[in-house]
Parts: C-alpha cells; structure tokens; sequence
C-alpha cells in the first residue's frame, strides 16, 4: 500500500470525504488517541515543532482535542463538538504558519504509523484520503519551498 501526498493550490478547498466508520470501529477510541498520540510524539521532535507545544500538559492538552476531533470525524462520539465547539480548523489553524513543507511533514508522520496499525488497506487507505485532503486547507503560508510562484515538490 502506498500512501502517496496530492498537491494543491493554497486557499483552494477540495471536497473531503470523511474516512470509513470501520477505521474507528476496528481501532476504538483507545487505538486512535494511541495514533494521535503517536503522531504528536512524532511531531514535537520534526522540523515543524514550532507549531505544536513543547511536552507536558500543553502537548497532552493537544493531543486530547486532535483524538476527539478524529474520533468525531471517523463516527464517533461529538467529544469535540461537546469540548470545544464547531470544528472550524481553518480558523484555529490561522495563527500558526502552516506552509506546504509543514503539511507534508505532519502528513509524513502519519505515514511512518499507518502502516504499523495492521487494518485492512482500503480502511486504512479511507483515512489517509482524509488526512491528505483536509491537510490541503490548513496549509495558509507559502514556504521557501515557493520560490518567484513556482512550486517545488518537496
């Protein structure tokens, strides 16, 4: 299974498919908060740990608020809705410089851990499809990976 990163034009929102039900169901909230987890842990030591908090509670704190927005979004309770409010990621994403290289890192984390999970592919395939997608409309800052309006595949 190849997990390949789509390329999109910043500020262009393609339509996203929320990932099949059965990745939570298969998971359960327990495996998916792992995944999370995992991820951030992931994260907090790439080139992109600026945009995330350092350990400790605040890091934890972040970590809580992905898993329920992903146990939400896969079918799940509406621990996010209930926690936090509407989703709205865009606008909670402004204030961070989300540039194409950062995306493409958050979404390399991913791909290290999907794998590992043992799920059927075209389960597995249904979330990353989400992740690629949704990853596209964070990304709000062009990086120096765009030079004189050319972008470069990074």
């Amino acid at each position: 299974m190849k997990l390949e990163i789509i390329s999109g034009v910043p500020g262009i929102r393609p339509g996203v498919k929320l990932p099949d039900p059965e990745f939570l169901r298969l998971l359960k909230e327990t495996g998916l908060r792992k995944l999370i987890s995992d991820h951030y842990d992931l994260l907090v030591k790439s080139e992109v740990r600026n945009l995330f908090p350092p350990e400790g509670e605040k890091l934890e704190e972040a970590k809580s608020r992905a898993s329920d927005f992903f146990i939400q979004i896969c079918g799940g309770p509406s621990y996010y809705n209930e926690n936090r409010g509407k989703p709205m990621m865009t606008q909670r994403h402004a204030p961070f410089a989300i540039t194409p290289k950062a995306r493409k890192i958050w979404l390399d984390c991913y791909r290290q851990l999907l794998p590992k999970l043992n799920l059927p592919d075209e389960v597995l395939i249904s979330f990353w499809n989400y992740l690629n997608v949704f990853s596209l409309w964070m990304v709000n800052t062009k990086g120096p990976e765009e030079i004189n309006g050319l972008k470069l595949d990074i």
